[in-house]
Order: C-alpha cells, then sequence, then structure tokens
C-alpha cells in the first residue's frame, strides 16, 4: 500500500524473489499525495487503503511508504495484527552508517528532519556524519513520470548533497524508481563509486519471513496482481509504466 507508485519497488522486490505470488497494491488516488497532510488525515488515508486490501484477506502487509510508516504503522498494526503482519518502510541509516564514510538521506520534506529519522540518525548512525537533504518535488515528478521536473528536482537535491558524501540513502520508495538518476547527479569526478541504499530489497524479504515463506525466485512465474484504486479495482497508472519495476509488473495477469 502507498499513495501512489511509490510502492513499485518493493511490490517488484517481490515478485522476483517469489513469481508465483498473488500481490494486492493498493494506493489512493484519490488522496494523493500524502505528504503535505497532517499526521492525522495521513492516517486515516493510509487505514483505508490498508482496509481495502485487508479485504482481500492478504497473508501480509507492506506499507510501501516512509512518510506513511511514520505516522501511521502503530495505528495499522493496532488494527490488523496480529491477524496481518504490517511491515513497515523504514531509511536504509543502518547500512549506510556502516560504511563509514559521510552519507546524505534523500527524503520528502515531511520526512527529513522530523523526530522519527532524527531517532534513526541518532541510534544507527554512529558518529558518522549524516546530512538530511530535503527534495521538494521529486516524489511527485516521480508520480507523474515528468522527466524535466524529476531533472529539476533530482538537481536541486543534488546541490545541497556535500561533494564528501559516499552514500546516500534512498528515504522516498519513489526515489528507488529514479536511483540511478540520482547516481549520477551526486557522483563527483575523481570519487569512488556512489553507494545507494533503498530499502525494497530488504523489506521484500522481512515480508516473506514474517509469514514463513523462503524466498523462490525460479518458482513458477503465474502470480496474479490486483490493483485498488482508493478501493476500486482497476489498472496500474499509465505513470507506472515509465518505469523498470511497473513494466515487469504489468506483465502479470489481474486477479480473478
Amino acid at each position: 500500500m502507498d499513495s501512489g507508485i511509490g510502492l513499485l519497488a518493493a511490490t517488484a522486490a517481490v515478485r522476483r524473489l517469489r513469481p508465483d505470488a498473488d500481490l494486492v497494491l493498493s494506493l489512493d488516488p484519490d488522496g494523493m499525495p500524502w505528504g503535505p497532510r497532517t499526521p492525522e488525515d495521513l492516517t486515516e488515508r493510509a487505514v483505508a487503503v490498508a482496509e481495502a486490501a485487508a479485504a482481500r484477506r492478504p497473508d501480509a502487509l507492506i506499507i510501501g511508504c516512509n512518510t506513511a510508516t511514520v505516522h501511521a504503522l502503530t495505528t495499522l498494526r493496532s488494527r490488523l495484527e496480529p491477524g496481518i503482519p504490517v511491515i513497515g518502510t523504514v531509511p536504509a541509516i543502518k547500512p549506510a552508517a556502516a560504511g563509514g564514510g559521510p552519507f546524505a538521506i534523500w527524503a520528502t520534506p515531511a520526512t527529513t528532519g522530523s523526530p522519527y529519522q532524527r531517532g534513526l540518525i541518532r541510534d544507527f548512525a554512529g558518529g558518522v556524519r549524516a546530512t538530511e537533504v530535503p527534495c521538494h518535488g521529486l516524489a511527485e515528478a516521480v508520480e507523474h513520470a515528468d522527466e524535466a521536473a524529476i531533472a529539476a528536482a533530482v538537481a536541486a537535491a543534488a546541490a545541497l548533497t556535500p561533494d564528501d558524501v559516499t552514500t546516500v540513502v534512498l528515504g522516498c520508495t519513489h526515489y528507488e524508481l529514479v536511483a540511478e538518476r540520482i547516481r549520477a547527479a551526486v557522483q563527483r569526478p575523481g570519487r569512488p563509486p556512489l553507494v545507494l541504499h533503498g530499502s525494497a530489497g530488504a523489506v521484500a524479504t522481512q515480508a516473506l519471513r514474517r509469514i514463513g515463506e523462503q524466498p523462490a525466485p525460479g518458482a513458477a512465474a503465474d502470480g496474479t496482481l490486483t490493483v485498488l484504486l482508493s478501493g476500486r479495482e482497476g489498472a496500474l497508472p499509465v505513470p507506472a509504466l515509465a518505469y523498470d519495476e511497473g513494466r515487469l509488473l504489468q506483465a502479470v495477469s489481474p486477479a480473478r
């Protein structure tokens, strides 16, 4: 679940690990974007989207959104667990700090500077210098596959990123869809290759672990895909097909 197509990265990661999994994508086009909403309003929208997915009786629910995890994870777990395990998406600050070099955290303005993110830096950065970079408009540009807006937002965030960073944490799931464009914008001549840390792979693995399943990438590719748009069954939004992850999922037949 997510407000929009930011969930593509985690969904595609699940699909690659388990081609036989039946997937339900619950989006909220009627309420997006969630970022500018108050925490209470965002939580209300997230609960509605989650309950639409829960009505399909899934084995687990992935919150494919960092901002929704910050504000709604506790509420969703109280409503759905233990019947449906709820897996949140956390910025990969711990593995980024383990690299030892200075790193940047690219996130939405709503998440940048939040007590939640500051707490992760305090708990896991271990004295390594971390720079929080607010990425104004990037999630929205990715959501609409607006190439010019993506380029402008990436360039603006890159300008706020210190030249000596060795690693960038992609603190919004939308950003994973344009990871290589971010790498190209931040990589400095003569510096070691930039390391990017997303969350999709870890979230997909954790979801399987929570339901007692193992990765089976060689399984028959017969998993189905259902898309819910503010609770209504529909199709993947057209901008999703601009990304490899969306095209991968489109190749799957809708659930019956």
